[in-house]
């Protein structure tokens, strides 16, 4: 099917070493097809009219790792045959080739990322960067998933590496996008056909230390005092950088409770929401989606943009519900 596609074509991924790697294997496979790549603004989960009218030249788009709205996808479609893989909730957009086994009522622990989504796609074999997919967005997490912690194992086995290598090379591809450097996430998957060794990734010099710049702001927050309620944490968090998954993270897997962060030092007219929960996000994504605000995620997780005279009313809503 990917093959079939002709002209000129548009690859748009996520920013984070999913996205990278996904946007990897797809460039790998198209490597004989006109095709440029591109990620949404850094912290946006949509597109742009700016954007939107750019990518209206291409005769192709394939989004991979991104569930963009769906007005986005059919705006694209005027123009365009649009084909997506992706792993996040949301629901199926008919008029488009949409590849989420999740929204079709699969296991998600079959489909830890899109990165394996796209890999099984492709027919190819296990390799590095199916498995850097997955490690990015779970990190230990995934070490419960026992198909995958095998399959990771046995990898890792065959090739001289350990997880914490994987964790470290998923660290330094997402080092870019949290330091807002939207240029080398673009070049990223580039890089990897390149020079896409786990030596190369680990050997990097630009990002590691962009790492120890990150890990430094990330230790700082940390340190800080977070607010609890009701059981749940709350954490204010106010920096330019791209980290408030990683800090939701972080304290929710420590404590083992729901968690909310706001963001309110990466745009200036917008606050960032995550929230990392024990029940299903999917009632709370959909709230904020009916609210106007630009809300994703996965069973999990919610992330959203809100503007920042609707947050504290937002976050209350979400406090409500994790009660």
């Amino acid at each position: 099917m990917l093959k079939e596609l002709t002209g000129k074509g548009l690859l748009i991924h996520h920013w984070d070493t999913d996205g990278i790697c996904s946007a990897k294997l797809l460039l790998e496979h198209l490597s004989e097809n006109d095709i440029d790549n591109r990620t949404p603004q850094l912290g946006n989960y949509f597109l742009t009219e700016e954007e939107l009218e750019e990518y209206s030249k291409y005769d192709y788009v394939i989004v991979v790792d991104m569930s963009l709205p769906e007005n986005n996808i059919l705006k694209l479609a005027e123009n365009a045959k649009i084909m997506i893989f992706d792993h996040h909730l949301g629901k199926v957009i008919e008029k488009v080739y949409h590849h989420n086994p999740i929204i079709k009522g699969e296991n998600p622990d079959k489909y830890p990322s899109a990165s394996w989504i796209v890999n099984d796609f492709l027919g190819n074999k296990v390799n590095l960067f199916a498995l850097l997919g997955i490690v990015g967005d779970h990190e230990q997490k995934i070490k419960k998933n026992k198909e995958f912690t095998e399959k990771i194992n046995a990898f890792c086995n065959e090739n001289d590496l350990n997880f914490e290598d994987l964790l470290k090379m998923a660290y330094l591809l997402d080092s870019n996008y949290k330091l807002g450097d939207k240029k080398t996430v673009e070049k990223a998957p580039h890089m990897l056909l390149e020079n896409g060794s786990a030596n190369d990734i680990l050997n990097n010099k630009i990002w590691n230390e962009n790492l120890n710049k990150l890990n430094e702001e990330i230790t700082n927050i940390l340190e800080k005092p977070s607010d609890e309620i009701g059981g749940i944490i709350l954490k204010k968090i106010n920096t330019p950088y791209n980290i408030i998954s990683t800090i939701t993270r972080k304290i929710a897997w420590e404590s083992g409770k729901n968690t909310v962060v706001v963001n309110s030092g990466f745009f200036e007219n917008k606050d960032q929401i995550y929230m990392r929960s024990i029940k299903n996000a999917e009632p709370m994504i959909q709230r904020g989606k009916s609210l106007g605000f630009r809300c994703g995620g996965k069973k999990e997780v919610l992330g959203a943009i809100v503007p920042k005279e609707k947050t504290d009313s937002f976050v209350q809503e979400i406090l409500e519900f994790l009660k």
